[in-house]
């Protein structure tokens, strides 16, 4: 595609800004490489470069290593009320994770699941 240099800035500006993006990026061991963006904002602290990921975010347990395949998990509560997209893929490099801020689909999708909740009571009430 032949997108032009200010759309992609503004693409991505809103992932950086708009949607906390983070990434770690693990060697097919599960060593931990490096990683960076804004990770704090998913409670994600402390990390050591050359200690396997697992042990340090929870979450990743039983999806890496990446068998040449990419794998997107949304809404994926990962700490107290932390909502995010994760995606994983792989690279030459080892394999990649990303991590995009959701919170607002997850308080859309809530309003709605409350929503359709009054309803149901609305009509058991009529029956």
């Amino acid at each position: 595609m032949n997108i032009p240099n200010s759309v992609n800035s503004y693409i991505l500006n809103f992932l950086i800004e708009e949607r906390s993006l983070a990434y770690l990026l693990v060697k097919k061991d599960g060593e931990l490489l490096t990683w960076g963006g804004k990770l704090t904002e998913y409670g994600i602290n402390n990390l050591c470069q050359g200690k396997n990921v697992t042990e340090q975010v929870f979450f990743l347990e039983g999806l890496l290593p990446l068998d040449n395949v990419t794998i997107f998990l949304p809404l994926v509560n990962i700490g107290q009320k932390i909502f995010a997209d994760v995606h994983l893929f792989p690279s030459a490099e080892g394999d990649w994770v990303l991590l995009l801020d959701n919170i607002w689909d997850n308080q859309y999708l809530s309003l709605l699941q409350q929503k359709a909740n009054d309803f149901i009571l609305l009509q058991e009430k009529l029956i």
